[in-house]
């Protein structure tokens, strides 16, 4: 039976989704010269995939951030603790110093994509499998190691920064910082493909979110392996936003302001429609701060920039909000 409380939800979800459509309608359509037929087709050529890079970006994000702070059961967590962040830009930062901005690896865009999420989506696979069971199934020590391995990504990258030669330093600036210009199309399919094969994968962990916020020993007197779950959820996580950051870069802190948002707008723990509520938050984000900031204001700083520094404020208001409750 549905009650007050389902029905208002739902109605905030529907307007959520008539906001996206509307912030992607406009994204489309704003300043497009109708009258033209030819002008108008290369617009929606060029304005098409990006827009679905941020839904997807924004529905990849979205997601992960909801599991991930289930799992670690805290609010003012951020996948970015995972260490994924600071491994793209090192990636990056070392093809660049090793190969030189000019090598294959560097300018070929699926090459690239495809390394990315390679090398990333082995760093999970051992730290959140191996390590995992090696530290008896403890988040917190998971969490721990994440931490140390972001300084250690950092530290790095920042000493080959420093003897890297500026010229190539000022060609590698322009890909750690995330960016939704110059969008390979082909990349679309390939993560598309790569999200849903890891959300099959989690068919049944991710049904299973709403037992395992309960804690563990609920979870395992009601018959869930907790450990093997939060494990395949943890490695999901990572791979989602392993593959949300190789296609447009880091953008630090949006999981963050989307998860928290939609956990202060539905008020549940039904983690389907938080999931999905986050998804469209983060794709109101994306794509309406991108239309003010490409098109109405037009300001040469990417988006990203902007939700790093109003996500810091976030940050400092859920932790205040957070200590007086």
């Amino acid at each position: 039976m549905r009650t007050a409380a389902d029905t208002a939800r739902r109605q905030k979800l529907a307007v959520l989704t008539a906001l996206v459509l509307a912030a992607a309608a406009a994204y489309l359509l704003y300043e497009v010269n109708f009258s033209n037929a030819r002008l108008f087709r290369y617009a929606m050529k060029i304005r098409t995939p990006k827009l679905l890079v941020m839904l997807i970006t924004a529905f990849a994000i979205g997601g992960a951030s909801i599991v991930f702070q289930s799992i670690i059961n805290n609010t003012i967590v951020t996948p970015c603790l995972l260490g994924m962040n600071s491994l793209y830009t090192l990636i990056h930062t070392a093809v660049v110093f090793f190969a030189g901005s000019g090598s294959l690896p560097a300018v070929n865009a699926n090459l690239s994509f495809v390394v990315d999420l390679a090398l990333m989506g082995l760093a999970a696979t051992v730290i959140y499998s191996y390590l995992f069971q090696k530290t008896r199934h403890n988040v917190l020590y998971v969490l721990l190691i994440g931490t140390v391995l972001t300084s250690l990504f950092s530290s790095v990258q920042t000493t080959l920064t420093r003897v890297m030669d500026p010229n190539e330093y000022d060609a590698l600036l322009a890909t750690l910082v995330a960016s939704f210009n110059n969008i390979n199309s082909e990349l679309i399919f390939l993560s598309l493909a790569v999200l849903g094969i890891v959300a099959f994968a989690l068919r049944r962990e991710l049904r299973l979110l709403d037992v395992l916020t309960l804690g563990k020993n609920q979870a395992v007197n009601l018959g869930v392996d907790y450990d093997k779950c939060v494990r395949r959820l943890l490695l999901g996580v990572t791979l989602y936003i392993a593959v949300a950051t190789a296609m447009v870069g880091p953008i630090s802190f949006l999981g963050l302001i989307i998860a928290n948002l939609s956990r202060q707008l539905l008020r549940t723990y039904r983690h389907g429609q938080l999931i999905l509520g986050s998804a469209l938050f983060g794709m109101i984000v994306l794509v309406g701060g991108q239309l003010l900031v490409e098109r109405v204001f037009h300001y040469a700083v990417p988006i990203s920039v902007f939700i790093t520094v109003g996500g810091g404020f976030y940050f400092l208001y859920l932790l205040l909000t957070n200590r007086r409750t």
